[in-house]
This record gives C-alpha cells, sequence and structure tokens, in this order.
C-alpha cells in the first residue's frame, strides 16, 4: 500500500505539530504545550486571521487584516471566502456568483487576480503560510507539522486540496480532521471520565455541519454527520446585502468596489445586531451617490436569516436518525462558528433539541483547540483521548448488470480497511475494468463515479477467476484500492486525489436522493439480480429441453415452454412481481430435468 507520509514533497515530520483551523472567514492556529491550549495572536493582536488575501504586482500577497483593507482599494486584486472554491471545478454551483474565475466549463478552476491567475490551493497556502510564520514568531523555532480541520462534508477532492495547500505552504500534514470532530474534543478535554452523547451544531462562514458524537472515558466515536458544504454565514451576507440594495434601489448598479465595501458593512451589521435591537449603517459614496445612512433592526436580519437557517433542520435530523437517537436523548448540544452568536440561530437549536446550547465554547476557538489537541494525542502528550471519525457516504464498486456493490458503508469508522472477492462474467475473459463508486442509491449510475482502474487476470471459465478489491480510507478520510488477482498475485493501487469532481451541493443531495427514490431503487435493483437470473436460467432451460427432447412427453416440453414465455414478457414489460413469479414457477417446473440430465449422462457412459 502507498504510505501517505511519502506525499509530503520531501518534508521531513519533526518539531512541534500545530493546530489549524483553515476557515472561510476566519482562520486561527495554536499548540498543546505544557498542558495548555495556546491560540497565537498576529501581528496586529488577535487571535483571528482573516481568510482574504490581496496580490500585487510586485510585493508578496497581503494577508489578513492588512488585505481586508486592500480589498477596499484593490477588490479585482483581493479573493475572500477562498475556502468554498477547494476542490471544485469552473461551472460547479459554488462558482456562480463569484468574481475572478478563470477557464472553460469542467476544468480545475482558477482565480485571476491583478495580473495573476493562482489555484484556490495556492491562495489558501498563503493564509497558511502566515499562520506558520505566526507560529514561528511565537515559538521561536521552525514549524513544519500541522493537523488542519475541514468541514466534515468536504469531499475526498476537497480535502486533498486542503492537504495539498499545506504542502504547498510547507506543513507536513498530519491529519485532516472534520471541524464538528474537532469541537467535541475541545469539549471533551475536562470531561475525560464522563459518558455522553453530543451534537455539535456548526455553523461557520461557509459551510454548515451537524455531527453526533459519543464520548466513553477518553474516547470519541462519530456516530454521524450530515451537512450541506454551500450553507453558511455568507448566505446570510449575500441576503442582507440584497435587502439593503433594495432599500436604497441599488440592485444590479454597483460596481466591485462599492460592492465589496458593502459586503464589508454587512458583514459588521450582522455581529453588531447580535448584542442591538438596532442600528444605523453609515453608507459612504456608494455608486456615486452621496452619503447615506440606513437603519436596520434585528427583526430585518432576523426575517431574512430564518429560512436560511431553517434550511439546517432536515440535516440535523437525518444526522439523528443515522445515529439512532433522538434530541431527548443527546446531552448537550455545542455551538461552532461565528454564526452561532446570533440569538436566533441559538433560539432555533433550542427549540429543535429540546434544550438550550452549550455555550461553554468560545465558537470561533472551539475547533483550532481541538485541532491542536489531536496534535498532542499524535505526539503523546495526551494519552487518555482517542478520536475515532466517519466516513460519511458509502463506497463501492459497479458489478455486473449496473448495480453499486457497497464495500465500506456510510458512517463506517474510519481508518477502516474493506474488502470482497468478485469473479468473472464471461468464459476466457482476462481482464477486469472496475469502477469505483460513492454514493447511497442502488445502481451504479446515480452514483458518483470516483475513478476506475483495470486489472488483467488468469483466464478462467465463468464464475471460476478470482479478484480481490480492498478498499481502505485513512485517519484523514483520504481513500486508497487495491485489485488483485488471487491467482497470479498481479496487483494495482489507485490512490484517489481528485477523487470527486461534482460539485458541494451534490454532496448533501446523495442522501436525499436516496430517501426519496429509496422504493423505486430497491424495485430497480431487485429487478437487475432478476433480470440477470433470466438470462441465466433461459439459455440453461433450452439447452436442457434440446438435450432431454425424447425423454420428455408433449405436455411437459409445451409447460415449460409456457414458463419461459411468462418470464420473457416480464422481461419485456419490466415488470418485477410477474418476473419474481415467473422464475419461481420456472425453478419448480424444471426440478426434475437436472435428474434426467444425469442419468442420461450416466447411460451414455455406460
Amino acid at each position: 500500500m502507498i504510505d501517505h507520509k511519502l506525499n509530503t514533497r520531501g518534508i521531513e515530520p519533526q518539531g512541534p505539530i500545530v493546530g489549524i483551523d483553515l476557515g472561510t472567514t476566519n482562520s486561527l492556529i495554536g499548540i498543546y504545550d505544557g498542558g495548555f491550549s495556546i491560540i497565537f495572536a498576529n501581528s496586529e493582536g488577535s487571535r483571528l486571521t482573516p481568510s482574504v488575501v490581496s496580490y500585487s504586482e510586485e510585493l508578496a500577497p497581503l494577508i489578513g487584516h492588512v488585505a481586508e483593507r486592500q480589498a477596499l482599494l484593490y477588490p479585482e486584486k483581493t479573493i475572500i471566502s477562498v475556502k468554498r472554491l477547494m476542490g471544485q471545478r469552473i461551472g460547479d454551483p459554488q462558482c456562480a456568483g463569484r468574481n475572478h474565475l478563470y477557464g472553460k466549463s469542467g476544468d480545475p478552476l482558477k482565480i485571476k487576480l491583478g495580473d495573476k491567475l493562482v489555484t484556490p490551493e495556492e491562495v489558501s497556502a498563503e493564509i497558511l503560510k502566515e499562520l506558520k510564520s505566526i507560529a514561528e514568531e511565537r515559538l521561536g523555532v521552525s514549524v513544519s507539522r500541522a493537523i488542519i480541520t475541514v468541514p466534515a462534508y468536504f469531499n475526498d477532492a476537497q480535502r486533498q486540496a486542503t492537504r495539498r495547500a499545506g504542502e504547498l505552504a510547507g506543513f507536513c500534514v498530519e491529519r485532516i480532521i472534520s471541524e464538528p470532530t474537532a469541537a467535541a474534543l475541545a469539549y471533551g478535554l475536562d470531561k475525560l471520565k464522563d459518558q455522553s452523547k453530543i451534537a455539535v451544531y456548526d455553523f461557520g462562514g461557509g459551510t454548515f455541519d451537524l455531527s453526533i458524537l459519543k464520548l466513553d472515558h477518553g474516547l470519541f466515536e462519530v456516530l454521524s454527520t450530515c451537512g450541506d458544504t454551500n450553507l453558511g454565514g455568507d448566505t446570510m451576507d449575500q441576503a442582507l446585502m440584497e435587502l439593503l440594495l433594495g432599500k436604497l434601489a441599488l440592485k444590479n448598479s454597483l460596481d466591485l468596489k462599492s460592492l465589496t465595501r458593502l459586503h464589508q458593512i454587512v458583514r459588521s451589521a450582522k455581529e453588531e445586531l447580535s448584542y442591538n435591537e438596532e442600528i444605523i449603517l453609515r453608507l459612504p459614496f456608494l455608486h456615486h451617490r452621496a452619503s447615506e445612512e440606513v437603519t436596520l433592526t434585528r427583526r430585518e436580519l432576523e426575517d431574512i436569516a430564518l429560512p436560511i437557517i431553517e434550511r439546517t433542520r432536515s440535516l440535523c435530523l437525518r444526522a439523528l436518525a443515522d445515529a439512532e437517537l433522538e434530541a431527548q436523548d443527546l446531552d448537550e448540544v455545542i455551538l461552532v462558528g461565528g454564526a452561532t452568536r446570533m440569538p436566533v440561530v441559538r433560539s432555533f437549536v433550542e427549540q429543535l433539541f429540546c434544550k438550550p446550547p452549550n455555550l461553554t465554547q468560545h465558537p470561533d476557538e472551539a475547533v483550532v483547540m481541538g485541532a491542536l489537541l489531536q496534535g498532542a494525542i499524535l505526539q503523546g502528550n495526551l494519552e487518555n483521548l482517542t478520536l475515532l471519525d466517519i466516513t460519511p457516504l458509502s463506497l463501492g464498486i459497479e458489478t455486473f448488470g449496473g448495480l453499486m456493490n457497497v464495500i465500506i458503508p456510510r458512517n463506517t469508522t474510519i481508518p477502516t480497511k474493506a474488502g470482497e472477492l468478485f469473479t468473472n462474467a464471461r468464459t476466457d475473459q482476462n481482464k477486469m475494468k472496475i469502477t469505483l463508486l460513492q454514493g447511497e442509491r442502488e445502481l451504479a449510475k446515480d452514483n458518483w463515479k470516483l475513478g476506475e482502474l483495470e486489472l488483467s487476470f488468469t483466464p478462467a471459465r465463468k464464475g471460476e477467476a478470482r479478484v480481490g478489491v480492498q478498499f481502505s480510507i485513512d485517519a484523514n478520510g483520504i481513500l486508497e484500492v487495491l485489485a488483485r488477482d488471487i491467482t497470479s498475485g498481479e496487483e494495482k493501487i489507485i490512490e484517489l486525489a481528485h477523487a470527486i469532481d461534482v460539485s458541494d451541493e451534490a454532496v448533501e443531495a446523495m442522501i436525499s436522493d436516496s430517501l426519496e427514490h429509496a422504493f423505486e431503487d430497491r424495485d430497480a435493483r431487485l429487478f437487475t439480480e432478476a433480470k440477470l437470473q433470466a438470462e441465466e436460467m433461459l439459455p440453461a432451460v433450452e439447452n436442457a429441453l434440446r438435450e432431454l427432447h425424447s425423454l420428455l412427453s408433449s405436455d411437459m416440453q409445451n409447460a415449460l415452454r409456457a414458463r419461459m414465455d411468462d418470464v420473457r414478457l416480464a422481461l419485456k414489460q419490466e415488470e418485477l412481481t410477474s418476473l419474481k413469479k415467473g422464475l419461481q414457477e420456472l425453478d419448480q417446473a424444471t426440478q426434475g430435468l437436472a435428474t434426467l440430465l444425469v442419468e442420461k449422462a450416466m447411460h451414455e457412459l455406460d
């Protein structure tokens, strides 16, 4: 198997392990040292470094607060919320409405900032370099090892993109862990002797996740996770901007500089209204107009925010169902992410989970706290904690008939490894194309194609070849697939970088689709299985009738052919119930044929 440690571009893993929350809006870095969790402040004295990068023609990129200020002057050279673009391609829903994007539809996207073309990974690497510099300045030593957090519902392509960004920044990325899992780890540090079930409601700048974990005397196990990687504080900001543009009668008429300025005003207004019932926004010279003042109330904000928050309800209920729990079974609900400071969010969570949320964790810092604790666990500085994560969607391969054969089911604890043996569909077949799938649908065509590999094997009669397929998911949630011919020992391995080239929106839609189409999917699988059985049985019965023609009465032959016609008609009409009944009756009608075939063969030998 491939050792993931070899994928760090020659970086030697040594020294302290830092924890990093690479956020949509802000990023943080810290370390666990001497029994203390320490989050480092940047040069402006803030532990939050804005995830903003501004490029210039001659100077090094600007990151953080200074880049935010540059955005007002040079919005065409500045990028915010780049995390939403990680692992994306041109044309994906995450790209809608975004400026600076460059490339043809379906291509990995690039971002045009001034005269530079950069990838989302390269932009994120600049943020990570800044965090690395902050840590090294505070510690006085070189830092090259990191734990980086991602939303629980980041798919494999997004996780791989995050890992590449870390490597570009000079890190050996020891682990990629889910943000809600990290937050639960931070919550449980002083509760190592407890047994409890925890829900982490993580409403960040660009993503939403709900994860349910079980804490059992220092063992953290993720029971389920559900989320939407296109839902977060940015969604509210956009809705609030639409409201203000409507008030100012400026819809579709602002230039990029004015829009950037308004976006910063809106973000500050959202935060202020968490603590004030009403504020006055001073809007300076938008679109060549005089400076204006607009009154905004918390009620107005909540009216536009509540439908967005309401979108999290079904995701929370699905996570509870996957964990086989009711809301009242939970001991705590932890809030993570800046948006959870809003009173309307806290009220919604209390109503949904039938208990007030636990507010002991800092919503901006809980994730990085968990990441640095995971670093301490890896270094042996915290020996009483163990963290077990899960895979959010099923993994498998396409089998004969176009069916999805699941090898690793959804919500399996990772790291994990599982495999199955498969055989050849035709006599003298000498190779097998293995299509790798992810998803929850019964038919292969309805799931996501991750990739494929082709394996040659020793030719054999139908059903006699043996090919083993093994799926392995490491602690980062990154997948590796091995296929081996059991007879010759020949094998192939594929490591899935860029594994899921589909939109983030489709990630959460996959489970919704599987529930919506559950009954028709089940019937489609049952029909396909019955069809394969019929396609084997009908030629076998035809051959038996030819061989035993002289031994069978006309009535028996006619009865058998009638049963065969019933099966053929059901196949043509694609009617499952009739097909299953026809196969059962044909099977019963042919019970005596096997005995006659054996007797005939023995007679011919004599």
